[in-house]
């Protein structure tokens, strides 16, 4: 088992012992927890065992075995959620790959969701302390250690796939300039125009001018929350969303014929959210085309309908009550109701959620939603329960 840093030695039994010791701590990032492993293990490996477990914790909601991985905190917060992986891994199966090369593999999250699949996942990144990262969790899968290397030399054989995630981040933070990506974007685009079968994953904020012509763009969506953008070289071009949730099989929506032309209209007894991966794929309009929804403004993702439609493509909302858009006609409302626990949502309306919050002053303890939304009556404050 390797170390996790720059620096640091193979893990030995005293690790193991440090790592357990710093488990056991209600708060590793405390004074306390500190103090009390320095005693026995002192202040270097007490240092990088209470860091592994402050991280293995914050990592239970992305991994099922985050108690057995190691990390870096750059690698967690950049890491593929567990059902996002397995989803990515189960498309290469699906495709015929038998091996896939993981080109920057970070903590090696994809790849392992690859080497469930039974592919031959070759793992390679830049940065040592991250491939001894991904080593020791590759290993927890059977899988092959991660080399150090990159991407712009790894041999890649030439029946393999690959997948690339390149790192978007600089010392001032997130970033689309291409020139700052690692592995090099002309890199990428390279892979992507090859015969190999290859996908990318990008932030969901990926710029559209920067996906390349016949690719297919796939926004994912996990339990809600747009989480990545991935680009395929072997499936049909365009925008697709895919919905991911427990219990459930995946869901792509993808363009099959062009919607009609969106009607408008006002608003009606359900209004709706479409999914973000359905907003960012541009499919807005083919879910309200298939569904009987109109817009309430030609420019805003809400929909509505008279009628309840079930769609696990948008989240309905059945109305109970239309007030002016104004801060005086809101707190009365929510005054006269009780409203203590209020969700807001808005689009296309410049508020701040939380500053509004404050003004109304919410009491009480009925709870509803009010959707901030623009209408063909001008903008409203639509008081909904979510359904």
């Amino acid at each position: 088992m390797t170390n996790a840093g720059p620096g640091w030695a193979t893990l030995g039994p005293e690790h193991g012992r440090a790592l357990v010791a710093a488990m056991a701590e209600p708060d590793p990032s405390s004074l306390a927890a500190a103090q009390h492993l320095r005693a026995s293990f002192g202040p270097e490996l007490s240092a990088w065992a209470l860091g592994q477990a402050a991280l293995r914790k914050r990592a239970k909601a992305k991994f099922h075995r985050a108690e057995s991985m190691l990390f870096t905190p750059t690698g967690l917060e950049q890491a593929s959620r567990e059902r996002v992986s397995r989803w990515r891994a189960e498309r290469f199966r699906a495709a015929g790959v038998s091996a896939v090369w993981d080109l920057g593999c970070g903590i090696g999250a994809d790849a392992m969701a690859f080497a469930e699949q039974r592919l031959r996942v070759s793992a390679v990144d830049a940065d040592p302390a991250t491939v001894a990262v991904a080593s020791h969790n590759l290993r927890l899968v059977g899988a092959e250690p991660a080399r150090l290397g990159r991407a712009e030399d790894a041999p890649v054989a030439p029946d393999a796939a690959v997948f690339l995630d390149p790192a978007r981040r600089t010392a001032r933070g997130r970033t689309w300039n291409v020139e700052d990506f690692t592995p090099p974007w002309p890199l990428v685009l390279d892979h992507l125009a090859s015969d190999r079968f290859v996908s990318v994953k990008l932030g969901p904020g990926l710029p559209k001018e920067l996906i390349p012509a016949n690719v297919q763009a796939c926004w994912v969506s996990d339990a809600g929350d747009v989480v990545e953008v991935s680009l395929w070289n072997r499936h049909p071009a365009g925008s697709c969303a895919v919905l991911l949730r427990e219990g459930h099989p995946p869901l792509t929506l993808s363009r099959v014929k062009d919607p009609e032309a969106a009607e408008v209209g006002p608003l009606g007894r359900f209004l709706y959210e479409p999914d973000g991966a359905v907003i960012r794929a541009g499919l807005v309009a083919d879910v309200a085309d298939a569904n009987g929804m109109w817009f309430l403004d030609p420019h805003v993702a809400y929909l509505s309908s008279d009628d309840p439609v079930d769609t696990a493509y948008a989240t309905r909302f059945e109305v109970e009550a239309v007030v002016d858009y104004s801060l005086r006609a809101m707190r009365s409302y929510v005054r006269e109701h009780g409203i203590g626990t209020l969700e807001i949502k808005k689009r296309a309306l410049d508020v701040d959620p939380a500053a509004l919050r404050r003004q109304l002053k919410p009491r009480g303890s009925a709870s509803a939603t009010v959707i901030l939304a623009r209408t063909t009556e001008g903008a409203r404050a639509v008081f909904a329960r979510r359904q």
